[in-house]
């Protein structure tokens, strides 16, 4: 075989290796777009991992078992959550918030707000890039400076801080989770749930999450605007619909 003929046949090899990785990235791109796009409109089952298994945590993550998305609940006690996981099914299982926060491709978590800062810090590498859902409220007798400070800067803004890295959206945070018990998968017109982010596709994937619970996700805007629907604001304890809700904090239809 002559020089030019090998020269040849080693671009060619070249340019099929070349056009194989340029196909395989494209598809790569094209699993991740659609897995993204199906879980927006709820029609996907993502791994969702809930940090904080008390009243909200297992009430929600128990309505995402129920619609047929892995969950992984957790706590500091793991043992304590067999019961709940065993009557949940095959896809309930139960760890520890590191566990939880490795596990999920979705996170939810549903702690007392001091909580928040310490949860960030153990679980910085786990958490980051992925989209969180905020559930957590500052109670000012319960969580000391840090309920100051979600008073002064917000709660989407403090949140967003603590979970540093995350593609945060607030949500699930206005009612007690006896409410979200009984009013999941009402008849028309569902229960509104507000949530705010400042990710637009990690806000879509909220959206869906919150519609395979049972309820009409009300977008309220920016992390910034989470201010006005955490605890004493317009939006905080609002058992209404979505068209109520819009109503009630300005919102276009």
């Amino acid at each position: 075989m002559s020089f030019v003929e090998v020269h040849v046949s080693v671009d060619l090899l070249n340019f099929d290796r070349r056009r194989l990785l340029k196909a395989g990235g494209a598809v790569l791109i094209t699993v991740a777009a659609g897995r993204a796009a199906v879980a927006q409109t709820g029609g996907s089952k993502v791994k969702i991992g809930v940090i904080g298994s008390g009243h909200i945590g297992s009430t929600i993550g128990g309505l995402w078992v129920k619609a047929g998305h892995p969950v992984m609940f957790s706590s500091r006690h793991p043992d304590e959550l067999k019961s709940l996981v065993a009557e949940l099914g095959p896809l309930a299982s139960a760890g520890t918030a590191a566990q939880a926060a490795a596990f999920g491709d979705v996170l939810f978590v549903a702690v007392p707000y001091g909580a928040l800062p310490q949860i960030g810090r153990e679980n910085a590498a786990a958490i980051k890039g992925k989209v969180m859902l905020d559930a957590c409220n500052a109670v000012a007798s319960r969580d000391g400076a840090i309920a100051d400070e979600v008073e002064h800067d917000g709660i989407g803004a403090t949140s967003q801080k603590y979970l540093a890295g995350t593609r945060l959206v607030r949500a699930f945070n206005t009612m007690s989770y006896a409410i979200f018990q009984r009013e999941a998968h009402r008849a028309d017109p569902k229960l509104a749930v507000p949530i705010a982010g400042d990710d637009a596709d990690a806000v879509a994937i909220a959206a869906g999450l919150v519609r395979d619970a049972g309820f009409d996700p009300v977008v309220v805007g920016k992390l910034a605007d989470a201010r006005r629907f955490q605890r004493g604001g317009p939006g905080y304890g609002q058992s209404v619909s979505a068209a109520d809700l819009r109503q009630k904090l300005a919102l276009t239809p």
